[in-house]
């Protein structure tokens, strides 16, 4: 008979120990353990196998058979489209737009049956927030349900109401099986390790069988991680983060991880009155209410995936009474501005230690590529002179410790991008060897 034994689990990471203890000495987080039964042993009934090995040349490629969302920027992140048996996870913060984006996502497949399972929400509500959206509810089937064995039994081979196009789940944190028990005996509660991991593995295995794509919705942690254990990560397919500012419009969404197709993709929506809305171009819409005469103020070319995205990069330097000036940043790495800091002092001659500095990513974006570099120091030092940069330069470029600045990859698609623009003077690494000659460069056209 298979035995049981009790273990300690972290709520947060997914560390295992057979005491309890205060803080998980895994990633430290306080009154995280929580008690789990697990059942171990030998099975009684015998293990056959039902499929046999195959040639990797003889497997079919589905890349052919992608499902296309209509949503231009989704298919985009997922590298063309949606696999099927696929099993994406999107995570992003409460109120980012994940339920908006799914419900927009589930109305554009108009000619193909999607399954909407809300633990979190009615029918009802659902349908009045299809409603308030404007979105087309014909082809959606909704249902409100948190146990993972009856939504099994719904899409089985044996079952009437099997659905062959997409299902999605909102959230997996909701999700319930009655195999998976608590110490005391009983069902462990919705969210814990232990169902989170049970749930997600039958879904999957399922979705893979039947050759349907699933996607997942998982809640995030304060820290931005998503909530549960890391093997959550570990069996999906995708991983994709919603993101965004509250106070801005513009939502990203990245791909953390993707087996079919590249990591580093970036769709742009805008939240509007009516959900989602895709951003074609996004160079244009970040850089629609940047102030042209403006000291301090630079737009710089960055690559998101394969995508040239021209963003505003701003920087204030004024002077302060505080022994120690103040360094803040938005958008933009606090370390890396740190080091340009000490770059301009040490090779420039340019005086900060009087200054506070503060520099910020306009719209709400967030880059983290050594690309901006330069940019980012000319905005600095436009900032200190009180004089403006030609507002046709275009800036990007890494900077070294030495003051100089050092190639980055796929040049000659930023520089396009930025003379589609209307863009006529690029300081890039081609142009131009250390900052003082950007400086140089800029002052020509300022």
């Amino acid at each position: 008979m298979p035995k049981s034994k009790t273990v300690y689990i972290c709520q947060s990471c997914g560390h295992e120990q057979a005491k309890w203890s205060g803080r998980c000495p895994q990633c430290q987080e306080w009154n995280s353990l929580a008690e789990t039964t697990l059942r171990s042993g030998p099975s009684s009934t015998p293990v056959t196998s039902g499929s046999s090995p195959i040639r990797l040349s003889s497997a079919t490629s589905p890349a052919a058979a992608r499902l296309q969302t209509g949503i231009s920027e989704f298919d985009r992140t997922l590298g063309g489209g949606i696999v099927p048996g696929s099993v994406i996870l999107l995570a992003g913060e409460p109120g980012v737009g994940k339920s908006t984006l799914l419900l927009q996502l589930a109305s554009s497949l108009s000619t193909l049956p999607t399954l909407y399972v809300s633990g979190e929400e009615s029918s009802s509500q659902l349908k009045l927030r299809a409603d308030r959206l404007g979105i087309e509810t014909g082809n959606i089937q909704v249902l409100a349900e948190t146990n993972v064995d009856s939504l099994i039994s719904l899409i089985t081979p044996n079952s009437p109401k099997t659905l062959n196009s997409l299902i999605i789940i909102d959230s997996v944190q909701t999700l319930t099986t009655q195999d998976s028990l608590s110490a005391s005996g009983g069902y462990a509660p919705a969210g814990t390790i232990s169902q989170v991991r049970e749930c997600s593995q039958r879904l999957a295995q399922v979705a893979k069988a039947q050759n349907i794509p699933l996607i997942l919705v998982g809640h995030v942690t304060k820290e931005g991680s998503i909530a549960g254990p890391k093997i959550l990560e570990h069996m999906v397919d995708v991983v994709l983060y919603l993101e965004g500012d509250k106070f801005h419009s513009f939502r990203l969404l990245r791909a953390k991880k993707n087996r079919y197709g590249s990591d580093q993709e970036v769709g742009v929506f805008a939240m509007g009155e009516r959900g989602l809305q895709e951003v074609k171009n996004p160079s244009d819409a970040f850089l629609s209410e940047r102030l042209t005469s403006a000291p301090g103020s630079v737009v710089t070319a960055t690559m998101e995936g394969t995508r040239p995205v021209l963003v505003e990069i701003q920087a204030l330097a004024t002077s302060t009474t505080l022994a120690y000036p103040r360094r803040t940043a938005s958008g933009f790495d606090y370390n890396r501005l740190n080091l340009l800091i000490a770059v301009l002092q040490k090779h420039l001659k340019i005086s900060l230690q009087n200054k506070d500095v503060y520099v910020n990513v306009a719209s709400g974006f967030r880059v983290t590529e050594p690309a901006v570099d330069l940019a980012a120091a000319l905005a600095i030092i436009s900032s200190v002179r009180d004089k403006a940069i030609d507002p046709s330069t275009c800036v990007f470029g890494e900077v070294g410790l030495s003051g100089e600045v050092r190639k980055v990859s796929q040049s000659d698609r930023r520089t396009r991008e930025a003379e589609k623009l209307g863009f006529t003077k690029i300081i890039s690494p081609e142009t131009v060897r250390s900052v003082a000659a950007a400086v140089a460069a800029a002052r020509k056209v300022s």
